[in-house]
C-alpha cells in the first residue's frame, strides 16, 4: 500500500511537470523564440562505434532513446503488479480489463469512421486508444475527497492494461522495413536474458547492460526501439534489486522525461490555427475518439461486465465510473507518441492535426470527468448511492 500510495503521489504530481512543458513549448511555438525551438529539436547528435552509427535529432532522440525508459519502466510495473500486485487476483483486474478493451475499441471506431475515405490519415486510427495515467490521476486527485480508494485502483488498473495494449499495437502496427540482420542480432539479445533470468541473476547491471544492446539492435531492425525497454524489464526478475530500480528510475521518468516528451511533440502554432483546424479530419478523430470513443467503450464495456457477470467493486457508483470513464479520454504522452510513430516526419501537417485534436480531446475530458466526478458525487452523496452491479 505504501508502494501505490507513492506512485499516485508521484504521478499525480507529474502531471504538473507534463502541464508546465506543454505551456513552455506552446509559448516558443508562438512568438519569436519558435526559431529557437525548431533549432533545438532538430539539433542532430550521432554515436559511432566502428561502421555502427546512431545519428538522429533531439526529438527522436527523446522519442526513440529516452521513452525507452519509460516504457521500461512500464514493463517494471507490468511484471510486478501481474506477479504481487492488483493484477495478480484475477476478481480485481475483470472491470478494469473489460474497460480497457472497450476503451481501445471505440476510440478506434470513431477516428476510422470520420477518417476511413484516407488511409495516408488512417494511420493515426490508435491515437485517441491511449491514456494518460499522469494526467488522469492529477486531475482525481484534485477531487478525491469526492471519490473512493476503488476509483484510484480502477483508473490505475485500467491504465496499466491500456499500456500492454499500446505495447503491442506498436510492435503489430506501427514498425518500418525490418533489417533481418539487426533483428537476428536482437534475437539473441533476448537470447542472453533468457540466460541471465534462467541463471537466476538477480543484479541489475547485466540486464541493463544488454538491454541496451538490445535497444540498438531494435532501433536497426525497424521495429520500434521503445520496445526493447519492455521486453528487458519482462525478463528481470522481481525483487529488491528491482524494486529499488523502479522505485530510483519513477522521479526521474516523471519529472524529467516525460516533461521533456511533452516539451518536444507539443510545439504547436496556434498562430496558424483556424476554423478548418478543428474540423479536419485528423483532429476530428482524435478530439472525438478521445472524448467521446473512451467515455462510450470504457463505460459501456465495464458496465456490461457489471451485468453479465455480476461483479462488485466495493463502494465505486456508477457515476464514479462514469467520471472515470471521461478521464480516460486524457491521451497526451502516450497518443502523442503514438500519433509521431503513425505520421512520423512524411505527414507533418497529420502530425499537427494530431497534436491539435490530442490536446483538445484531453483538455474536455479532464474538464468534463473533473465536473462528473466532483458535482454529480456530491449530489449522488446526499442521496443513497445506487452500488454498481446492484
Amino acid at each position: 500500500m505504501r508502494s501505490l500510495k507513492d506512485f499516485l503521489k508521484i504521478e499525480s504530481s507529474s502531471a504538473i511537470f507534463l502541464f508546465a512543458a506543454t505551456c513552455v513549448a506552446l509559448f516558443f511555438a508562438n512568438t519569436q523564440l519558435h526559431a529557437i525551438y525548431s533549432y533545438i529539436i532538430d539539433i542532430n547528435i550521432s554515436i559511432q562505434v566502428g561502421n555502427f552509427e546512431i545519428k538522429k535529432p533531439i526529438l527522436l532522440w527523446v522519442n526513440d532513446g529516452l521513452m525507452t525508459i519509460f516504457f521500461f519502466m512500464i514493463g517494471l510495473e507490468l511484471k510486478r503488479e501481474f506477479v504481487h500486485g492488483h493484477l495478480a487476483d484475477p476478481k480485481q483486474v475483470v472491470l478494469p480489463a473489460a474497460g480497457a478493451i472497450g476503451g481501445i475499441i471505440a476510440p478506434a471506431i470513431v477516428f476510422y469512421i470520420i477518417n476511413h475515405g484516407d488511409p495516408s490519415t488512417l494511420r493515426g486510427w490508435a491515437i485517441p486508444t491511449a491514456t494518460d495515467i499522469a494526467f488522469a490521476l492529477g486531475v482525481l486527485s484534485l477531487c478525491s475527497s469526492r471519490v473512493p480508494k476503488s476509483a484510484k485502483i480502477f483508473l490505475l488498473t485500467l491504465a496499466i492494461f491500456d499500456d500492454l495494449a499500446a505495447i503491442f499495437i506498436i510492435a503489430l502496427f506501427y514498425t518500418s522495413n525490418i533489417s533481418v540482420s539487426a533483428l537476428t542480432y536482437a534475437f539473441i539479445g533476448v537470447l542472453v536474458l533468457i540466460i541471465l533470468n534462467k541463471s537466476k541473476v538477480i543484479a541489475n547491471a547485466p540486464y541493463v547492460l544488454v538491454g541496451i544492446f538490445l535497444w540498438a539492435c531494435v532501433l536497426k531492425s525497424g521495429v520500434h526501439a521503445t520496445l526493447a525497454g519492455v521486453i528487458t524489464a519482462m525478463f528481470m526478475p522481481v525483487g529488491k534489486n528491482t524494486l529499488r530500480l523502479e522505485h530510483d528510475l519513477h522521479p526521474w521518468v516523471a519529472f524529467f522525461i516525460l516533461p521533456l516528451f511533452a516539451f518536444s511533440n507539443t510545439g504547436l502554432n496556434l498562430l496558424e490555427v483556424s476554423l478548418d483546424s478543428f474540423i479536419n479530419s485528423v483532429t476530428l478523430g482524435c478530439t472525438l475518439g478521445l472524448l467521446i470513443g473512451k467515455q462510450v467503450g470504457v463505460f459501456t464495456f465495464s458496465y456490461m461486465v457489471l451485468k453479465v457477470a455480476k461483479i462488485r467493486n466495493g463502494d465505486l457508483s456508477l457515476c464514479h465510473l462514469w467520471g472515470l470513464a471521461l478521464l480516460s479520454g486524457i491521451g497526451f504522452t502516450m497518443s502523442l507518441f503514438i500519433a509521431s510513430l503513425a505520421y512520423g516526419r512524411t505527414n507533418l501537417d497529420a502530425v499537427l492535426q494530431a497534436r491539435m485534436g490530442i490536446l483538445l480531446g484531453s483538455l474536455l475530458s479532464g474538464i468534463c470527468g473533473y465536473l462528473v466526478l466532483r458535482y454529480l458525487s456530491t449530489r449522488q452523496s446526499k442521496h443513497v448511492p445506487k452500488k454498481l452491479a446492484q
